[in-house]
């Protein structure tokens, strides 16, 4: 795939720019990680209409005893709570998202990663794609 191309799920290819990228939190801050969100299938719609975004998260859940590295669990409850502008029943289920979202973290499915307890890492990419769609 080129650069700067889509695949056609909404996902594009990481070596392109990031300058076009919009980011939800301006600038990382000591102790944070730095996460690339991209949501194709109609699911950036929930989200601001942005179809990408830039997030920084604490690099271990806040409040945690003992302390544990950020997770997918602590990812999709920041998406849910900060990110999403409307509509949470389609996208979120209990602490994971809803049947029909593929998640992908680094062009992997999540299932192979260990879907929700996934350690996150800096520079991680998270795609989430809706495969459910109107006829």
């Amino acid at each position: 795939m080129e650069a700067g191309t889509s695949n056609g799920l909404g996902y594009t290819d990481p070596a392109s720019s990031t300058a076009a990228m919009p980011s939800s939190v301006k600038g990382k801050e000591r102790g944070e990680i730095e996460i690339k969100i991209e949501f194709g299938g109609g699911l950036h719609l929930l989200f601001s209409q942005q179809a990408r975004h830039v997030v920084h998260v604490p690099a271990h859940v806040p409040d945690s005893s003992p302390s544990k590295p950020v997770d997918m669990r602590y990812l999709v409850k920041y998406l849910k709570s900060d990110l999403l502008s409307e509509r949470i029943e389609m996208f979120g289920e209990g602490d994971g998202v809803r049947p029909g979202i593929l998640v992908l973290i680094n062009d992997a499915d999540w299932e192979l990663e260990g879907e929700l307890d996934y350690e996150l890492k800096d520079g991680d990419e998270v795609v989430f794609i809706s495969t459910l769609h109107g006829g």
